[in-house]
């Protein structure tokens, strides 16, 4: 009998020691920490994160604005709109060359399927994604556009990087794009359509 109550207070005492040490560690490492910082010039740890937001007078390309005129403007969406280059390098698309008479038809239609791809129903913000997370939206043509934010606070879709957030027109929210977001199927027409030129 004694032995067990010998045992019982024994394994109370080690339980009672191992507490100790654990208090006593989680004691010493708070007070080693060092103080936090709250003047931004100290912060060397992490890169200052530079702000593309789209200056006022920012005004967008023809083709950009050919995107917008297709929706409507007093209901929120929000649209990836690619840069002039992205337009000119992954489509092939001059705003001078293609709002010509004779190709406007043809320019009206890719832009109009681009459209497709890189508008969503709502407001997105880019402070509404948060760093590190990955949303997901249906595009008006039922597209998924997989939305993150890079350390710079840039948006990426589908992995196109945007070149400047925020843009505002009426009650839509344009983000510009350094690609065009588009299907593998869409894609492959246009670089076909480009082969046959060649």
């Amino acid at each position: 009998m004694k032995r067990r109550v010998f045992l019982k207070h024994s394994i109370a005492l080690i339980l009672m020691m191992v507490t100790m040490c654990c208090l006593l560690v989680v004691i010493v490492t708070v007070l080693k920490l060092p103080d936090a910082s709250t003047k931004n010039s100290e912060m060397v740890l992490y890169p200052k994160i530079r702000s593309r937001k789209i200056p006022h007078d920012f005004k967008l390309s023809k083709l950009g604005d050919m995107m917008l005129e297709m929706l409507p403007h007093d209901l929120a969406f929000t649209v990836f709109v690619p840069s002039e280059e992205a337009f000119k390098r992954d489509l092939r698309l001059d705003s001078n060359d293609g709002l010509k008479p004779d190709k406007y038809n043809d320019t009206y239609a890719i832009v109009s399927r681009v459209l497709g791809f890189s508008a969503v129903p709502r407001s997105i913000n880019s402070d509404s994604v948060k760093l590190g997370e990955l949303v997901n939206y249906e595009s008006l043509s039922g597209f998924s556009l997989y939305i993150s934010k890079d350390i710079d606070g840039m948006l990426v879709v589908n992995r196109v990087r945007s070149e400047m957030v925020d843009f505002k027109r009426n009650e839509i929210v344009v983000h510009v794009m350094d690609g065009v977001i588009m299907d593998a199927e869409f894609e492959q027409s246009v670089l076909s359509d480009e082969t046959e030129e060649d």
